[in-house]
């Protein structure tokens, strides 16, 4: 009998650009050598279990109809429902979409939430566009993808250019079309409609709870450590503000319109608070402008990306003069400059265990709604410090036992989870 082909690229990637979706593969192939007998079922890493690509049609305040391209990717679904936000942006492709859903499988399994990974998109610029046009938008797009979505098979949450007025208007969209309320069909909701404290800040602070840890571990004293960050919403932001609260100079902070530098610290506490996210830190007047080549070589203790993907590259990796890299966003990391920082011997905190305070706190907020009992904050951020921190001192061991970067490590652990999962299950028919 003749033995099947096999094929590393599935037909509707083009193999001359992969996109992100090239970055996680290249992850998992240096992975795979340290996946035992659990590398017969790696190709299943390889290929999302589901991708779907709807057209998202509404009409616009000015009478026009206008067509957006919409994506929902479930890229592995072993261990339990699909999890993963939804992002609006003019440049989401879907080898972004794939690549971030497969970042949401390692992600889960690293801190052992029991979920498997998802993402959604639609090509879009919000800022062009009205609220209420933004809502027809949402509501159409969740219509389309109603079919394989749910509290048990697929639970969307807020990404870039989302946030809890989103997934309220998911949730509403959701029940009509099903006829009963499942107010664990998103995550990240308003507290008023079974959201969970602590929802909006748990990214961020879980990027500060691994960095203390990673400081711990190479005695850095936080106090007057220098710390740049990339991004001011809730992962940056956040993470910046906790930083500062904890005796750390922010010496510089970048958002889409400037970098702005303070040699002493900046006073991120008012930089939040009066921070207008249509004008930006460019109308702040709150520190030195700086152009983004600067802020890049800027000397640091701490250096966090907390914005998009492929930010850190061959191209500059070199110049970074910094301790500790912690991945606030997904993909800011390409592997040639991986390479580059660990020959530089810089630690580096990889997205899938530094930004999984989010996804962590989504599953409370998913249980909370099961049970219909909430919990005090409190009880939430100890929770959620305690899994942070067990998540990386594990994944610290995996990388001193078989002497790799954290990030290799975490993919070790996560990925022998999900294949392990897949082993067990087999398949069906």
């Amino acid at each position: 009998m003749n033995q099947p082909t096999q094929h590393d690229l599935p037909t509707y990637l083009n193999p001359d650009d992969l996109g992100p979706w090239g970055i996680y593969l290249e992850q998992v192939e240096r992975v795979t050598p340290y996946l035992g007998k659990l590398g017969k079922w790696v190709e299943t890493l390889k290929r999302p279990k589901r991708i779907l690509t709807v057209d998202v049609p509404v009409e616009l305040d000015n009478g026009t109809i206008a067509h957006f391209e919409g994506y929902r990717v479930q890229h592995n679904m072993a261990r339990g429902p699909g999890k993963g936000g939804v992002r609006y942006h003019q440049d989401v492709t879907l080898s972004e979409v794939m690549a971030l859903s497969a970042w949401m499988s390692v992600k889960c399994a690293a801190v052992n939430v029991p979920f498997g990974g998802a993402k959604g998109g639609i090509r879009i610029n919000p800022r062009n566009y009205s609220q209420k046009e933004l809502e027809r938008v949402t509501r159409r797009y969740i219509s389309e993808i109603s079919l394989i979505i749910g509290p048990d098979q697929d639970i969307p949450a807020p990404d870039v250019n989302t946030n809890g007025q989103t997934m309220a208007w998911m949730m509403d969209t959701y029940a009509m079309k099903t006829g009963h309320l499942a107010t664990g069909v998103v995550t990240g909701k308003p507290i008023s409609l079974g959201g969970s404290l602590g929802r909006v800040e748990a990214t961020g602070r879980g990027v500060f709870t691994v960095g203390v840890e990673a400081a711990r571990e190479l005695g850095l004293d936080l106090t007057g450590a220098r710390v740049v960050v990339q991004g001011c919403g809730n992962v940056g932001g956040i993470a910046a503000l906790l930083f500062h609260e904890a005796g750390a100079k922010v010496i510089a902070l970048q958002d889409h319109t400037a970098s702005i530098y303070a040699e002493n610290g900046l006073d991120v506490p008012t930089i939040l608070a009066s921070n207008n996210p249509k004008v930006g830190l460019v109308g702040s007047n709150a520190g030195e402008i700086i152009s983004a080549d600067e802020f890049w070589e800027l000397e640091s203790d701490i250096l966090i990306p907390a914005a998009l993907e492929n930010q850190i590259t061959a191209n500059n990796a070199d110049r970074l003069r910094t301790k500790i890299v912690i991945e606030g966003a997904n993909g800011p990391t390409t592997p040639e400059a991986d390479d580059i920082l660990a020959s530089k011997g810089i630690l580096v905190i990889p997205d899938v265990i530094a930004n999984a305070g989010g996804v962590t706190v989504s599953y409370f907020e998913w249980a909370q709604n099961f049970s219909s009992y909430f919990w005090e904050e409190d009880v939430i951020n100890e929770r959620l410090g305690k899994m942070m921190r067990e998540a990386y001192q594990a994944t610290a061991a995996v990388a001193k036992q078989h002497n790799v970067t954290l990030r290799t490590a975490a993919f070790i652990s996560a990925c022998s989870r999900i294949l392990e999962a897949r082993e067990l299950r087999g398949l069906y028919p």
